[in-house]
């Protein structure tokens, strides 16, 4: 039998006008309230986790960078792509 996730139910406070632009967005979308809050959270942490993953990247790049010899093969495999290409 498949697990099914745990659900709980919250309560938060919004500003009325916040409220008001979610009202507006979810009648649209067709979605309930649960479902474009859960939408909206998931969205946030996946950007979230993105950006801190890309972070991660810029940080191990500047630690190791390319070094000239990779640079000239990277270069010189761009140019023999773009050669091939049927340019008009």
């Amino acid at each position: 039998m498949p697990k099914t996730a745990k659900t709980t139910k919250i309560a938060i406070s919004l500003p009325e006008e916040v409220l008001d632009a979610v009202e507006r967005e979810r009648e649209e979308s067709g979605e309930s309230r649960s479902q474009f809050f859960r939408r909206a959270v998931e969205a946030l942490l996946r950007r979230e986790r993105e950006q801190e993953l890309s972070e991660q990247y810029v940080r191990a790049y500047q630690k190791l960078p390319e070094s000239p010899e990779e640079v000239e093969a990277a270069r010189r495999a761009a140019g023999n792509i773009l050669a091939e290409e049927p340019w008009q």
